[in-house]
């Protein structure tokens, strides 16, 4: 743990790409306090990963500013998933439906 002097004003670390865990340790090395409005559970939050962050690194925030962290949902939570290819055809219906099955080109016409 890094202890910061006691200045009126403190620089907001990258929190981005840390676990919870970590992000919560290192805004309390830095002075600053975490919220975030995605997780009721965040206390207990361990390894999930913060995707985003407000106010951005670098900027100057009173001594105990509040800074917002956003966690990545993960496979269980409703995540986009694992993409398939899939098939290249054209949709059902269409020309295949407008129009009727050519008949016998020779017919004889009565």
């Amino acid at each position: 743990m890094r202890i910061t002097p006691k200045t009126p004003e403190v620089r907001v670390p990258r929190l981005v790409g840390l676990m919870a865990v970590d992000a919560r340790e290192t805004a309390e090395a830095r002075g600053v306090l975490l919220a975030a409005p995605d997780r009721p559970d965040f206390p207990r939050t361990v390894v999930d990963y913060v995707v985003r962050q407000f106010p951005q690194p670098g900027a100057e925030v009173p001594r105990g500013a509040v800074v917002t962290v956003w966690f990545d949902l993960g496979d269980a939570e409703g995540g986009a998933g694992v993409r398939e290819p899939r098939p290249l055809r054209p949709p059902s219906g269409g020309l295949r439906r407008e129009l009727e099955l050519p008949g016998d080109p020779f017919e004889v016409l009565r």
